[in-house]
C-alpha cells in the first residue's frame, strides 16, 4: 500500500557519495559487501525477448566508479548519476552510483527498462533477488509493483471500451449484477462512471489496502468492496459528491475490477491475461495471489534494514488485485508503457488513437487521465504512477512526445528513496527538464525583514478543485503556521491522529518570497505582499496545483496548528504506516 507523504519526503542526504564505500562497509557489514560485490560482477542476462517484443540489452550488469561524460548506454545514468530531489545553494552533483544508493538505502535487489521512441531498448537486473544469496536478479525477475496494477487495470477497462463493452460514462451500477454501490445521505446525485473510477474523482473512500503476511487468510473481491473479514480496510462507500472533487481510492479501482469481471465474464487473471498479458506476450506477468512459487525468478521481500521479512514464503500477498496486486518485469513492464506510448502516437493497435489521447488526458478536477498521472506540457508531458506495497516500490514513467520512458522496481522498503533518486538520474538525462533538480538559494528567511511571514493561513475554500487538483487530497489542512524567530522561519502543519504533535520543517528559500521545508520539498509555499506592503495570504503549489491559504487577522497570526482527523482514506492507510502515492 502506498505510505504516507512525510516519509517520502525524508531527507536522504546522509552520506556523499565519496564516503559511501567505506560507511557501508562500516554500518552495513555483510549486507553492504555482499551487494557490492554482486553489483560489481555479472547478474546474469535478460531472458531473450521474443521475436515480436523490442530488443533490450542482455549484457552483465555492473556500476562503475566512474563514467565517461556521454554514452550511448541506455543505462549509463546509473553509474554515476543519482542524486537528491533538493540540492544546496552551489552544490555540486554528488556523481553517485547506484551501487553506492542501493548499499546505502538497503535495497538488496533492483530491475531497470529504458525506453526510445515508444521501444525498450535496455532491461537490466542489479544486486540479489535475496539478501544472503548469490541469486541475481535480472530483467525478468518478477516483482510485486503496487499501485502500477491500477495501470494495467486501466488499460483493461479501455480495451472494453474500445469494443464497446463499456461505456466510460454510464453509471457502473447499471452494469453490476452481485454487487451495487449504495446510495449515501447527503450526496444527491451517487452515480459514479468509468471515467470516475479511472480517474480518482468517483467521491469514493478506501485509499488503499495494507498486504497480507504469509498464511493470513485473504478476502475475496466481495468481501473486500464490503470491508468484511478477513478484510484489513472498511467497505467502499461514497464520501463526496462524485466528480466533485479528487480523492485517491484504490477501493473504487476494486469496483473497476468487478466491472471487468462480470463484464468479462470471467476471473480477473483471466481478463488481464486475453486483454494485455496475451497481446503484448507478458507471458510471466501475473494477478494471481499469493503468487506460486513455481513460478521461479522471484524478487523477494526485505525491510528497511535489508533482512528478509514475510517468512517463510519470503513475498507478501495483495488480494486487491486491480489496484495492488500486480507481479511483473523489467522487461514486460517496459513492453506495457511502450506499447501506450506508441498508442498515443498513433503507431501501435493495442488501444485506438484518439481512446489512448483521452488516457492521457486529465479529468478535472483530478491530475490523473484514465488511469495514469499527468503533468508537463509541450515536450515535457509525461504520464507516470508510483507503487508502494511494504517491501516493494516501483515506478513507470512515459515521455508522450519523444517516447522515452522508464521502469523502475525494488524489493527492499528502502526502495521508495533509492527509486527518486534513480528517477532524477534518467530525467537529466533525457534532457528535458523534468524532475530538475530543486536548489535552494542563500537567502536568510530568518533575517528581520522576513519577520511579518509569521502568522497562521488559513484555507480559502473558494478556490475551486480544479485548482486544488491533487492538493485536496495530499495537502488537506484547514490551516498552518509560519513561526519567525531562532534565527529561521518554520513552517508548522497540524498533527494527524497517528501522530498529534504538529510536525516543523525549517524553510529553505527559493526566492525572497518562495520556500521549501528541509525534508518536505514536494511542496512550494509562496507568500503573497501586497501594493500596500501586507502579507495577503501564501499558495502552497505542487505540480501544477494550488491551494491558496489566506493569512489570519484579528491577532490570531500565532494560534499552534489544530489537530485534524485525517478522512477515512487515511485511517485505512496509517494502519500499515502507508497513505499516500507514489
Amino acid at each position: 500500500m502506498s505510505r504516507s507523504i512525510f516519509r517520502q519526503e525524508a531527507d536522504s542526504r546522509r552520506v556523499h557519495a565519496a564516503t559511501i564505500p567505506a560507511r557501508a562497509m562500516t554500518t552495513a557489514g555483510v549486507f553492504a559487501s555482499t551487494l557490492l560485490a554482486a553489483l560489481l560482477t555479472a547478474c546474469g542476462p535478460a531472458t531473450p525477448p521474443s521475436a515480436s517484443a523490442p530488443p533490450v540489452s542482455t549484457q552483465p550488469a555492473a556500476v562503475a566508479a566512474s563514467a565517461p561524460e556521454k554514452s550511448d548506454d541506455p543505462l549509463a545514468p546509473l553509474q554515476h548519476g543519482l542524486r537528491l530531489n533538493r540540492l544546496e545553494a552551489g552544490e555540486a552533483l554528488p556523481g553517485w552510483s547506484l551501487a553506492e544508493r542501493m548499499a546505502h538505502h538497503k535495497v538488496p535487489g533492483v530491475a531497470i527498462a529504458v525506453l526510445r521512441n515508444g521501444e525498450v531498448v535496455a532491461a537490466r537486473g542489479y544486486g540479489l533477488r535475496e539478501a544472503g544469496t548469490a541469486d541475481a536478479v535480472d530483467a525478468d525477475t518478477l516483482f510485486s509493483v503496487g499501485s502500477v496494477s491500477k495501470i494495467l487495470t486501466a488499460a483493461t477497462a479501455l480495451r472494453f471500451v474500445a469494443d464497446g463493452r463499456l461505456d466510460l460514462d454510464r453509471d457502473v451500477n447499471t452494469y453490476l449484477k452481485s454487487w451495487q454501490l449504495a446510495p449515501q445521505p447527503g450526496i444527491a446525485d451517487a452515480r459514479v462512471s468509468l471515467r470516475m473510477l479511472l480517474s480518482h474523482t468517483g467521491g469514493l473512500d478506501v485509499h488503499g489496502f495494507p498486504d497480507f503476511q504469509p498464511g493470513e487468510a485473504m478476502p475475496t473481491l466481495l468481501q473486500t468492496l464490503d470491508g468484511a473479514p478477513p478484510a484489513k480496510v472498511g467497505p467502499v462507500r461514497l464520501i463526496h459528491e462524485p466528480g466533485a472533487r479528487y480523492d485517491y481510492s484504490g477501493g473504487g479501482t476494486m469496483i473497476g475490477q468487478l466491472l471487468l469481471q462480470e463484464q468479462g465474464g470471467a476471473d480477473f487473471e483471466t481478463v488481464a491475461r486475453r486483454e494485455v498479458f496475451g497481446p503484448l506476450q507478458m507471458t510471466r506477468s501475473t494477478f494471481a495471489n499469493p503468487l506460486p512459487a513455481e513460478r521461479g525468478n522471484i524478487a523477494k521481500a526485505h525491510d528497511k534494514e535489508g533482512a528478509r521479512v514475510a517468512l517463510p514464503r519470503g513475498w507478501e500477498s495483495f488480494p486487491e488485485q486491480a489496484a495492488s496486486g500486480l507481479w511483473t518485469s523489467a522487461n514486460e513492464l517496459g513492453r506495457f508503457v511502450g506499447v501506450l506510448l506508441r498508442s498515443y502516437k498513433g503507431r501501435a493497435d493495442f488501444l485506438p488513437r484518439p481512446l489512448a489521447q483521452q488516457m492521457m488526458t486529465e479529468v478535472s478536477p483530478s491530475m490523473h487521465g484514465l488511469g495514469p498521472r499527468l503533468e508537463g506540457k509541450g515536450m515535457a508531458r509525461i504520464f507516470h504512477h508510483g507503487g508502494d506495497n511494504d517491501s516493494y516500490h516501483a515506478w513507470i514513467e512515459g515521455y508522450l512526445e519523444t517516447g522515452d520512458g522508464l521502469v523502475i522496481l525494488t524489493n527492499g522498503d528502502g526502495g521508495v528513496a533509492l527509486r527518486s533518486e534513480i528517477r532524477a538520474a534518467f530525467s537529466d538525462a533525457f534532457g528535458l527538464g523534468v524532475n530538475a533538480a530543486l536548489r535552494v538559494v542563500d537567502i536568510d528567511l530568518g533575517a528581520p525583514a522576513y519577520a511579518d511571514y509569521a502568522g497562521r493561513y488559513e484555507l480559502d475554500p473558494a478556490i475551486p478543485a480544479d485548482i486544488r487538483r491533487g492538493l485536496i487530497d495530499s495537502f488537506e489542512y484547514p490551516g498552518f503556521e509560519l513561526v519567525h524567530g531562532e534565527g529561521k522561519l518554520t513552517l508548522v502543519l497540524p498533527g494527524d491522529e497517528e501522530s498529534k504533535e504538529p510536525k516543523r520543517y525549517t524553510a529553505q528559500a527559493l526566492a525572497t518570497d518562495r520556500f521549501v521545508g528541509e525534508g518536505f520539498t514536494s511542496f512550494e509555499f509562496k507568500l503573497h505582499r501586497d501594493a500596500r506592503g501586507h502579507i495577503r495570504g501564501a499558495s502552497v503549489e505542487r505540480n501544477g496545483d494550488t491551494a491558496y491559504y489566506v493569512a489570519a487577522r484579528n491577532g490570531t497570526q500565532r494560534a499552534a496548528p489544530r489537530h485534524v482527523a485525517p478522512h477515512a482514506a487515511q485511517r485505512d492507510a496509517a494502519a500499515s504506516e502507508r497513505s499516500r502515492i507514489f
